[in-house]
């Protein structure tokens, strides 16, 4: 009789995991994964080579490419998981900011998705999400994460922020572009070069072999904690300029010259207004997000600056760097255990202030 009244007990009381599916179609990646009380199972991601032959990413193409990827995507996700769909409790999608065709067919399938099986909708910012992607936790992973309040150096090709990060839910934007982003400015540097695209990648390699120093460009005087890049791109566009006249294959011979004095340009502009922020807050937990973390020299940036002011820093891993659902998952499962769902008729949005 004990042994029957036990095992009632356990079964009816057995506390019933949380399992969250994310959605990600913001860009050009079609990403979907799984996090079960906040560890993540899967994240698949698909992304589109046909961008490359167009120098960016065009918006149409992108679209369609959405809808060829979502279905298999979503499905592998759940396979690697282990997990059926009725296991699921709730979906998280992005819901923007985003290139509205992409993020249509996120959203459209993310609904579709909720309502067959009658579960929550939550919906996430994208910029939110690249922020809690230090909160991802892996099996067997490190767990080690930031501690409320922290700084965090959002880059990537349309966003450059320093964020002031209160709570999974509570953000305060200190200081943010006024004009280009760092990454979009490295990517239209790469294309004057004729390097190809995505121009980032490229310009992190080619600077591993160059001199930082071999070339000087403009550098913005912003006020406050605000960005600018549109200067530095000028500065760089006219530089090659004038040195092609005197020597017309000037590129090809210092490519990686002028790609390793680029990105020191662009890490010295972020990290001093990253070095204020710290100090103007007192704080001293500062992390990197975005597409631009994966930068080889942002990342020795940030570890320099921890030795020589003491920062605890957080670098993401590359694969949590660009677009990928198990930021969307993290973020939704927050929000989930705050019931903070979202009604079937809300739309996406192209942009937004964090």
């Amino acid at each position: 009789m004990n042994r029957l009244y036990h095992y009632f007990c356990t079964v009816k009381y057995k506390k019933m995991s949380t399992i969250i599916l994310g959605i990600e179609s913001s860009c050009d990646d079609t990403s979907a994964a799984i996090v079960e009380d906040g560890v993540l199972l899967s994240n698949i991601i698909a992304g589109q080579a046909i961008h490359k032959s167009y120098g960016g990413v065009v918006p149409e193409l992108a679209s369609r490419a959405h809808q060829q990827n979502i279905v298999p995507v979503v499905h592998e996700a759940l396979k690697q998981a282990g997990v059926s769909k009725d296991k699921i409790s709730a979906v998280a999608f992005t819901r923007g900011p985003g290139l509205m065709g992409s993020l249509l067919v996120g959203v459209s399938f993310a609904k579709g998705f909720a309502r067959a099986l009658n579960i929550p909708l939550i919906d996430v910012n994208h910029l939110k999400a690249h922020v809690l992607a230090h909160f991802i936790k892996e099996k067997d992973g490190n767990t080690e994460q930031p501690e409320f309040p922290f700084l965090c150096l959002l880059v990537s090709g349309g966003n450059s922020q320093i964020i002031w990060v209160k709570s999974y839910d509570e953000m305060e934007v200190l200081g943010q572009t006024i004009d280009d982003a760092a990454g979009e400015a490295i990517d239209k540097c790469s294309k004057v070069m004729g390097l190809g695209y995505p121009g980032g990648p490229i310009i992190d390699r080619l600077a591993r072999q160059g001199n930082p120093n071999a070339y000087t460009f403009n550098k913005p005087h912003i006020p406050e904690l605000n960005y600018s890049f549109s200067g530095l791109k000028t500065s760089f566009l006219y530089s090659l300029r004038d040195r092609i006249k005197e020597e017309p294959d000037f590129i090809e011979h210092h490519k990686e010259d002028l790609a390793a004095s680029l990105e020191a340009t662009v890490v010295e502009i972020l990290m001093d207004k990253l070095r204020k922020a710290a100090k103007q807050y007192k704080i001293n937990q500062v992390a990197v997000a975005g597409g631009v973390s994966a930068n080889t020299g942002l990342r020795n940036a940030f570890r320099e600056h921890s030795e020589k002011y003491g920062w605890k820093i957080f670098i993401p891993k590359f694969g949590y760097t660009t677009d990928n659902a198990a930021m969307i998952a993290i973020t939704g499962y927050f929000k989930y255990l705050n019931k903070d769902f979202c009604s079937i008729d809300l739309p996406a949005y192209s942009r937004v202030i964090l």
